[in-house]
């Protein structure tokens, strides 16, 4: 399989740490569509986000996954790729899309652990915890919509990259 593999889900489910993993486990390039977006720009998230609104991002996100996406890479997406129709078509249509999935309240423990608030704006202006829960409840059913695959990310990074491994070995076989 060199078609490129998806990482979506929201923030804090381990959709970098994970996707350099399974890049390294199956010899793919890998690529972060807010890395790459950031680079591409010169400005951070928040800076694009100040300048521009949720909207103007929203359209510099979707022009980054379609820059990046490549045979033979693991693609990290932010947390709201999923929000626009043309990108959740876009990634089924091209890739394997895999659903990185965890509690709200185990997203927002890894949030408080690694904060990145320089780069990651609050999305509502409330605390962590409650953030994950709203947008979880409000992007679930966008995410389970778009994944080939849904992974329980509650587990350590090579525990999640074994059940990607497993699923992606398994969807070749049929």
């Amino acid at each position: 399989m060199s078609l490129p593999i998806y990482l979506i889900g929201a923030r804090g489910c381990g959709k970098t740490t994970v996707g350099h993993a399974l890049a390294l486990a199956l010899g793919y390039a890998f690529c972060d569509t807010d890395h790459a977006l950031q680079q591409a720009s010169g400005q951070t998230v928040a800076d694009i986000v100040a300048r521009e609104g949720w909207p103007g991002f929203r359209l510099r996100e979707t022009a980054s996954l379609k820059a990046v996406t490549a045979p033979s890479t693991v693609i990290a997406t932010g947390g709201g790729m999923v929000l626009s129709e043309e990108n959740r078509q876009f990634m089924r249509e091209h890739g394997q899309v895999i659903y990185l999935n965890a509690d709200a309240a185990v997203l927002a423990a890894r949030l408080e652990a690694y904060p990145e608030a320089e780069q990651r704006p609050t999305l509502t202006g409330r605390p962590i915890a409650e953030e994950m829960v709203e947008v979880l409840a409000a992007r679930d059913s966008l995410y389970r919509e778009t994944a080939h695959h849904i992974i329980n990310a509650m587990h350590s990074p090579d525990a999640v990259v074994s059940q990607i491994l497993s699923v992606l070995s398994l969807a070749r076989a049929s």
